[in-house]
C-alpha cells in the first residue's frame, strides 16, 4: 500500500520553479509576480494568504497582498481589481473566497482579467477548460492530477469516481480526468449528495477522488479493494484528547480505509500542498507567456 506524499512532491516542484526563476533572473527576464486580494479577517483565509506569501519567497517570486476591511464596497473592490488588471508588473493574482455577503462573487470574478486569473474562475477560463484549451488550470484540480501523475498513478482507461460537483473542484477535476491529455483519458463518474446507491457507485471506482466537504464521510465500504483514494477535503474538528483541542482530517476516514486501498493521500500532507505549488506554476506560465508578447 502506497501513501502518496504530497508534501514531498510539492517540495520537488518548488525546487523546479525556483531553478526556473533563477534562470529567468540570469537572463534579465521579469521575476514572476503573484498578487492576492483578501477581504475581512477570516482566520483560514488569512492563513492561506500568508502561506502564499511564504511560498512565493521560497521560490523567488515577488508577491503582493492587498488586505481590505470587511465593509469595503463592491465598487472599491472592483477598482482594486482594475488596478491589478492594468499593472504590467503583476503576472497573475487571486481573490480569496469567500467574500462578504454584500459583494457579488459573480461580479467580482467576471471583472478579473482572464489573462491574470490564476485560480481559473473566470467564465472565459472555465470555457477554455471545457474545450481543452486552458492556459491555466484551477489550482486544486491541477494539484490533484499533477500529484497522481508524479506519484505514478495511471489514470488512462481507469474508472474515476469524483465525489463532489463544486465549480471549484469537482466539475473541473472531472473534465481534466476525462480530457484527452497527459492527465486524463479516464472514464469519469461524478457523484454528489443526491446520487442513488452512492456507496455502490464509489466502490466501483479504480480511483476514488473525494471532495464532498463532509469530515470522514468515506468509510471502507465506499472503497473497492485495491483502489486508489485521493482525499481532497480538509477539516478541523474538535478533539479534546489532543493538546490543541482539535485535529485535522479529510473527507475520508483514513484509519479505516487505508488497509482497503493500493494508494491513498493523507490529510494533511496530500493534495493540500499541491494546490499552492500549482498556483505558482500558473503564475510562472503567465510570466513565460508574457516573454513572447
Amino acid at each position: 500500500m502506497k501513501i502518496i506524499d504530497g508534501k514531498k512532491i510539492a517540495a520537488e516542484i518548488k525546487k523546479e520553479i525556483a531553478d526556473k526563476v533563477q534562470e529567468r533572473a540570469a537572463k534579465k527576464l521579469a521575476i514572476p509576480h503573484l498578487a492576492a486580494i483578501i477581504v475581512g479577517e477570516d482566520g483560514a483565509s488569512k492563513t492561506y494568504i500568508e502561506s502564499i506569501r511564504r511560498a512565493c519567497k521560497e521560490v523567488g517570486f515577488i508577491s503582493s497582498i492587498y488586505q481590505y476591511a470587511e465593509n469595503i464596497s463592491e465598487e472599491e473592490l472592483l477598482a482594486s481589481i482594475d488596478f491589478l488588471n492594468r499593472d504590467e508588473e503583476v503576472h497573475g493574482y487571486i481573490i480569496q473566497l469567500p467574500l462578504p455577503k454584500h459583494i457579488s462573487m459573480e461580479h467580482v470574478i467576471a471583472h478579473v482579467d482572464p489573462e491574470k486569473d490564476m485560480d481559473c474562475f473566470h467564465p472565459v477560463n472555465n470555457g477554455k477548460l471545457f474545450l481543452g484549451e486552458a492556459k491555466y488550470l484551477p489550482a486544486t484540480p491541477y494539484g490533484t492530477v499533477e500529484l497522481m501523475k508524479r506519484a505514478g498513478i495511471e489514470v488512462a482507461g481507469k474508472h474515476c469516481v469524483v465525489l463532489g460537483r463544486s465549480n471549484i473542484v469537482g466539475k473541473p477535476l472531472a473534465m481534466l480526468l476525462a480530457e484527452k491529455s497527459a492527465y486524463g483519458n479516464a472514464t469519469v463518474t461524478i457523484c454528489h449528495s443526491r446520487t442513488q446507491n452512492l456507496k455502490e457507485v464509489c466502490a466501483s471506482a479504480d480511483i476514488l477522488l473525494v471532495a464532498i466537504g463532509k469530515p470522514e464521510m468515506i468509510t471502507a465500504d465506499y472503497v473497492k479493494k485495491g483502489a486508489t483514494v485521493i482525499d481532497i477535503g480538509i477539516h478541523r474538528i474538535p478533539d479534546p484528547e489532543t493538546e490543541k483541542g482539535y485535529r485535522i482530517c479529510g473527507d475520508v476516514k483514513y484509519d479505516e480505509v487505508v488497509s482497503q486501498c493500493s494508494a491513498i493521500t493523507p490529510v494533511p500532507g496530500g493534495v493540500g500542498p499541491m494546490t499552492m505549488v500549482c498556483l505558482m506554476l500558473n503564475t510562472l506560465h503567465s510570466a513565460e507567456e508574457k516573454d513572447t508578447k
